[in-house]
Protein backbone atom coordinates (compact mmCIF):
# COMPACT_ATOMS: atom_id res chain seq x y z
CA UNK A 1 0.00 0.00 0.00
CA UNK A 2 2.60 2.23 0.79
CA UNK A 3 4.45 1.59 -2.60
CA UNK A 4 0.83 2.74 -4.40
CA UNK A 5 1.09 5.88 -2.57
CA UNK A 6 4.26 6.77 -3.05
CA UNK A 7 4.27 6.08 -6.38
CA UNK A 8 1.16 8.17 -6.73
CA UNK A 9 2.50 11.18 -5.52
CA UNK A 10 5.94 10.95 -7.61
CA UNK A 11 3.73 10.60 -10.78
CA UNK A 12 1.97 13.75 -9.68
CA UNK A 13 5.18 15.72 -8.44
CA UNK A 14 6.68 14.64 -11.91
CA UNK A 15 4.07 14.95 -14.48
CA UNK A 16 6.25 17.69 -16.07
CA UNK A 17 8.66 15.13 -16.68
CA UNK A 18 7.13 12.78 -17.86
CA UNK A 19 4.24 12.04 -20.40
CA UNK A 20 1.34 12.15 -18.15
CA UNK A 21 -1.72 14.39 -18.99
CA UNK A 22 -1.58 17.26 -16.40
CA UNK A 23 -4.87 19.07 -17.48
CA UNK A 24 -7.02 15.91 -18.16
CA UNK A 25 -10.49 16.78 -19.66
CA UNK A 26 -13.58 16.51 -17.75
CA UNK A 27 -15.25 13.36 -18.05
CA UNK A 28 -19.37 12.94 -18.39
CA UNK A 29 -18.86 9.24 -16.68
CA UNK A 30 -16.44 7.59 -14.83
CA UNK A 31 -17.02 4.62 -17.32
CA UNK A 32 -16.50 6.78 -19.98
CA UNK A 33 -13.34 6.37 -22.17
CA UNK A 34 -10.36 8.59 -20.86
CA UNK A 35 -9.31 11.26 -23.61
CA UNK A 36 -5.64 13.37 -23.45
CA UNK A 37 -6.13 16.85 -23.31
CA UNK A 38 -4.75 18.62 -26.94
CA UNK A 39 -1.76 19.76 -24.53
CA UNK A 40 -0.36 16.14 -23.63
CA UNK A 41 -1.12 14.82 -27.10
CA UNK A 42 1.60 17.60 -28.36
CA UNK A 43 4.00 16.70 -25.19
CA UNK A 44 3.66 13.40 -26.00
CA UNK A 45 4.41 14.07 -30.46
CA UNK A 46 7.48 16.56 -29.68
CA UNK A 47 8.76 14.48 -27.22
CA UNK A 48 9.65 17.60 -25.35
CA UNK A 49 7.92 19.64 -22.38
CA UNK A 50 8.13 23.50 -22.15
CA UNK A 51 11.51 24.92 -22.81
CA UNK A 52 12.31 22.14 -24.97
CA UNK A 53 13.05 19.86 -21.63
CA UNK A 54 13.28 16.27 -22.63
CA UNK A 55 10.22 14.52 -21.84
CA UNK A 56 10.71 10.41 -20.65
CA UNK A 57 8.14 7.52 -19.21
CA UNK A 58 7.91 7.30 -15.35
CA UNK A 59 9.95 4.39 -15.61
CA UNK A 60 12.75 5.78 -17.68
CA UNK A 61 12.67 8.73 -15.56
CA UNK A 62 13.38 6.38 -12.86
CA UNK A 63 16.00 4.11 -14.73
CA UNK A 64 17.50 8.14 -15.22
CA UNK A 65 17.31 8.96 -11.57
CA UNK A 66 18.97 5.55 -10.78
CA UNK A 67 22.11 6.68 -12.86
CA UNK A 68 23.11 9.16 -10.42
CA UNK A 69 25.41 7.10 -8.14
CA UNK A 70 27.79 8.01 -4.75
CA UNK A 71 31.62 6.53 -5.18
CA UNK A 72 33.78 6.25 -2.72
CA UNK A 73 37.45 7.17 -3.67
CA UNK A 74 39.92 5.11 -2.10
CA UNK A 75 43.51 6.69 -1.58
CA UNK A 76 45.41 5.22 0.70
CA UNK A 77 43.72 4.93 4.02
CA UNK A 78 41.47 7.74 2.87
CA UNK A 79 38.13 7.01 1.32
CA UNK A 80 36.80 10.27 0.14
CA UNK A 81 32.85 9.86 -0.88
CA UNK A 82 31.92 11.37 -4.12
CA UNK A 83 28.21 11.92 -5.92
CA UNK A 84 28.00 11.41 -9.57
CA UNK A 85 27.54 15.36 -11.83
CA UNK A 86 23.82 15.22 -11.37
CA UNK A 87 21.96 16.03 -14.85
CA UNK A 88 19.40 19.05 -15.17
CA UNK A 89 16.72 16.62 -15.53
CA UNK A 90 18.14 14.79 -12.22
CA UNK A 91 17.86 18.02 -10.53
CA UNK A 92 14.85 19.18 -11.27
CA UNK A 93 13.02 15.69 -10.62
CA UNK A 94 14.49 16.76 -6.95
CA UNK A 95 13.39 20.17 -7.16
CA UNK A 96 9.93 18.86 -7.86
CA UNK A 97 9.20 16.46 -4.79
CA UNK A 98 10.94 19.80 -2.65
CA UNK A 99 14.20 17.27 -1.53
CA UNK A 100 17.89 17.62 -1.51
CA UNK A 101 20.35 15.68 -3.73
CA UNK A 102 21.40 13.51 -0.86
CA UNK A 103 25.42 14.00 -0.86
CA UNK A 104 25.53 11.07 1.79
CA UNK A 105 23.88 7.91 2.80
CA UNK A 106 22.24 8.00 6.45
CA UNK A 107 21.47 4.71 7.71
CA UNK A 108 19.08 4.80 10.64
Amino acid sequence: MLACYLTWHLRQAWAALTYTDQQPPQRASPVAPARRSPSADAKAARKTGPGKQHIRSFRDLLDHLATLTRNDLRYGDVTIPALAEPTPDQRRAFDLIGAPIPITLSIT
